[in-house]
């Protein structure tokens, strides 16, 4: 059983929950997190353009299916069709930050 009462922060907690920065839990909730904040702004972004899943397919040349799998957190996602999908689709720009 998990010792609660002495977290105090929400790092503490998802150390608990989910181990030290670097270990094999840790990193794939952090990809699972990235994959979430990602899934959420597409969704918003899509959303604020008044276009349906297929209509942003159509722009950015994929498919249905695949905007529906990456708005749901499903898809594996590489970092080209990514910037194609707000850039062409959306016409939004993408920024990156490596931490």
């Amino acid at each position: 059983m998990k010792d609660y009462c002495k977290v105090k922060t929400f790092d503490e907690l998802i150390e608990l929950e989910h181990g030290k920065i670097g270990s094999e839990s840790r990193n794939k909730y952090e990809e699972n997190a990235q994959m979430f904040i990602i899934s959420e702004m597409l969704k918003e972004a899509r959303k604020e353009a008044n276009l349906t899943q297929e209509q942003l397919a159509e722009k950015a040349g994929t498919k249905k299916s695949y905007i529906s799998k990456l708005e749901n957190g499903k898809g594996n996602i590489q970092l080209s069709t990514l910037i194609r999908i707000f850039e062409q689709g959306l016409n939004k720009r993408i920024g990156l930050t490596f931490l």
